[in-house]
């Protein structure tokens, strides 16, 4: 199997989880790592000191028990800030440091952080070399392919990168103002891909293992990046490295497996949350597993009534029960 490296860390399969901001907690990147992914980037955290004492960033920074390498992305806007929120990860357990200049949303963008960026070179260029000069573990970088439609700069920002002494760079095929509508463009990432010596990851629309492979042919790229595909389907990493080794595609995971892997996960998301915060980040979760079933809705609506973690778990083992034993799960009674 053909690996990737970024600094010492050896990725195989060359398969990566992207960073999705309350998406990619630790549960999730423990259970997607341990189905196949070759690196799982954290959720963005904050370089704003004064906020690391949150509980959302206590546990955005808790990666006790995972597996290696671990990767933590940051976001902000002042070099020197950056430069210590990186320090700050790494004696925290980061073992590679990532920088967002790819996300679009608003509330990050109007603080002139993640993709914004990509207007300012210049400011790039000090924060890649801040961060850096700044700790002993290699430093990635994630970018979009522009601002916009007619500010497609990336080539410029992934040139800069690489003589900033960035590791491994990620491009999301989509401008800034796009978000996450349209469709991916691959040829951007190819024009990076030949133009750089470190490795490029491809990222955008990557939902299925023939879609990995024909996005790596395109591009050239050392991986490929999978992000909102994995929502409710983790299991996508194994399937894409299957194929990159194997030319076949696996069979889908019988429903009991994917009852054990939902509810596993559960678990995990109530042990690390706590009852009642876990219970509410886990809905979402429910509702991605289930959405390719025809009871979706229906399903849903009982868990999304659970309120305490043994009701949900109940009411999920139950639902899967049913499916397995070839009965239609019983939906209306009241959690």
């Amino acid at each position: 199997m053909r690996a990737m490296r970024i600094g010492s860390h050896t990725l195989a399969p060359r398969v990566v989880l992207a960073p999705m901001a309350g998406v990619t907690d630790k549960p999730f990147r423990v259970l997607c790592k341990r189905l196949g992914a070759g690196l799982c980037v954290s959720e963005m955290t904050t370089s704003d000191p004064r906020f690391w004492s949150t509980a959302k960033s206590r546990h955005r920074m808790d990666h006790a028990g995972e597996p290696d390498p671990i990767s933590v992305q940051i976001a902000g806007t002042v070099p020197q800030v950056m430069a210590e929120a990186a320090r700050y990860n790494v004696d925290h357990g980061a073992q590679i440091v990532d920088i967002n200049m790819g996300c679009p949303a608003k509330k990050v963008c109007n603080a002139w952080a993640g993709s914004a960026l990509m207007r300012e070179p210049e400011l790039v260029a000090r924060i890649l070399e801040s961060v850096v000069a700044a700790v002993d573990v290699p430093v990635t970088l994630k970018i979009r392919t522009g601002w916009d439609h007619d500010q497609r700069n990336a080539p410029l920002i992934a040139r800069i990168a690489e003589q900033s002494g960035i590791a491994a760079l990620a491009v999301h095929g989509r401008t800034r103002d796009q978000q996450y509508t349209g469709s991916a463009e691959y040829d951007t990432i190819a024009a990076i891909k030949a133009q750089l010596s470190i490795p490029v990851i491809a990222n955008g629309d990557i939902d299925s293992p023939r879609k990995a492979a024909a996005v790596l042919a395109h591009t050239g790229c050392d991986a490929v990046m999978v992000g909102r595909a994995a929502q409710g389907r983790p299991w996508i990493f194994r399937e894409i490295a299957h194929f990159l080794e194997h030319g076949e595609e696996l069979p889908a995971p019988p429903l009991a497996e994917v009852r054990a892997i939902l509810l596993g996960h559960l678990e995990h998301l109530h042990a690390f949350y706590g009852e009642v915060s876990g219970v509410r980040i886990a809905r979402k979760h429910l509702g991605w597993y289930a959405k390719d079933r025809p009871e979706n809705a229906a399903f849903r609506a009982v868990v999304n009534r659970a309120e305490s973690a043994e009701q949900q778990l109940r009411l999920t083992r139950d639902y899967f029960d049913a499916l397995v034993a070839g009965v239609a799960p019983e939906l209306s009674a009241a959690a």
